[in-house]
């Protein structure tokens, strides 16, 4: 699989017509789950869709290949005018801070920030956990992968009261891993605390499916909503991190 999902030419009419922009890379965690391939590479696909002109190419920090910085050096070895990741990641971490920022650091490359917080992604968890049939009576647990980076928890913590504003009920957060509670914990805690007859339901706060979402499948909850990709409102968001960062 070629990590270039479309090569620059002539731009047809359209959002922007700059051919010497630079490449966008979209650097994802990687996994090795079909169907989280497939709905993290629509992402990808949709941007270069929207935006013909640009030169859109797709990168890993782990799991899959190309790592990252191969695909900088790639881009940069070319001719073109630079290279911008856009983390396909929900806040900032490890990865962001460390690998990301590592690749870019070389002329003419940059790093945009990650996708979340945005209220575009609350927009999408009410979408899931509406597709999943939420009640008025359930309780609902929001599902992250967890960092040690309190910057990453705060992230998530913002996405949580919105969706608890979206919905009108309050939102408990459990995460995957680098952080407590974990789900299992949170959704136990959440039906404990449940009122006769209600369900828990977790809303997905994970880009795909993968590592982390068969956890959340396991972790003992009622009801689990799909992850957020794909959606077109994450190829706006990436795009609006890339123009943000060029």
């Amino acid at each position: 699989m070629t990590n270039a999902l479309h090569a620059r030419g002539p731009a047809p009419d359209g959002p922007r017509g700059d051919i010497d922009a630079p490449v966008l890379v979209g650097c994802s965690h990687g996994t090795d789950d079909p169907d989280g391939r497939a709905a993290v590479r629509s992402i990808l696909t949709g941007v270069a869709a929207y935006r013909p002109e640009l030169d859109v190419r797709e990168a890993f920090v782990d799991v899959q290949e190309p790592e990252v910085a191969d695909v900088v050096s790639h881009a940069l070895d070319s001719d073109a005018s630079g290279a911008v990741v856009v983390p396909l990641l929900l806040s900032v971490g490890f990865h962001v801070k460390v690998d990301i920022a590592a690749a870019v650091d070389q002329p003419g490359a940059t790093a945009a920030a990650p996708l979340g917080p945005d209220l575009r992604l609350v927009d999408i968890l009410v979408d899931r956990l509406e597709t999943a049939g939420l009640a008025p009576d359930d309780s609902v647990v929001l599902a992250a992968a967890g960092s040690t980076d309190p910057a990453a928890a705060l992230a998530v913590e913002s996405v949580a009261a919105g969706l608890a504003d979206r919905l009108d009920q309050p939102v408990t957060i459990g995460y995957g891993a680098g952080a407590e509670p974990r789900v299992p914990a949170a959704v136990a805690a959440a039906r404990a605390d449940a009122p006769p007859g209600g369900r828990v339901v977790v809303a997905s706060y994970l880009l795909a499916p993968g590592y982390f979402y068969d956890r959340v499948m396991e972790a003992g909850a009622d009801v689990v909503a799909a992850p957020l990709a794909p959606d077109e409102r994450l190829v706006q968001i990436v795009l609006d991190r890339y123009d943000a960062a060029t």
